[in-house]
């Protein structure tokens, strides 16, 4: 691997072990083995390093997701029970990637104060939803229409968001799979 590929990876290590706000230029020199100039070089600070990163981990966490929802999903089943397959799978991930899931607060925190990570973060995020749209759908997201991205991906999306937040705050009381989906029914069977 070349300094940029090491960057990213050391990076991402950072993210996972330290966090976004705890993560330091000298901790992601060490990590990937290279001076701490590098890092202005290739990507030009610390934040738009970090940025990258968390995208292409959270890109990385999207595959490994849509993999496991995959074989997790029973095409015979019910759409419900698929969908709930899907849940498992999703909730599952949580523990596994916490330290990401937290970095990814603490950078958007850190937003409020860095209109151009505001921008990045924005942007990731409509890409984001895209991709978990798609998903539902089953569809490429080149075929995906804007209404469908900002209608099932926005609210999957905040969904996904909410449910994490409570499993990373309590692990135990968090909703599961099956309280998501009979939730949302029975959400959808009161306002129609």
């Amino acid at each position: 691997m070349g300094n940029r590929e090491d960057l990213m990876a050391g990076a991402i290590e950072c993210l996972k072990e330290k966090g976004w706000s705890r993560t330091t230029v000298r901790d992601i020199a060490t990590a990937a083995g290279v001076s701490h100039a590098a890092i202005g070089y290739h990507f030009g600070s610390r934040e738009a390093l970090l940025l990258t990163a968390f995208s292409q981990a959270m890109d990385d966490w999207g595959k490994e997701i849509q993999v496991e929802m995959r074989g997790a999903v029973d095409p015979d089943a019910s759409p419900s029970e698929q969908y709930a397959a899907s849940w498992h799978a999703m909730i599952d991930s949580y523990g596994r990637n916490r330290q990401l899931w937290i970095a990814s607060i603490e950078a958007f925190v850190q937003s409020e104060h860095h209109p151009e990570l505001r921008k990045q973060l924005a942007a990731a995020q409509r890409e984001g939803r895209r991709g978990m749209a798609a998903g539902i759908l089953g569809i490429d997201e080149d075929t995906l229409t804007e209404a469908d991205e900002r209608r099932i991906g926005a609210v999957a999306t905040a969904l996904n968001s909410g449910v994490m937040l409570q499993h990373m705050l309590d692990p135990e009381n968090g909703p599961t799979a099956e309280e998501v989906v009979d939730g949302l029914l029975k959400l959808v069977s009161l306002v129609s």
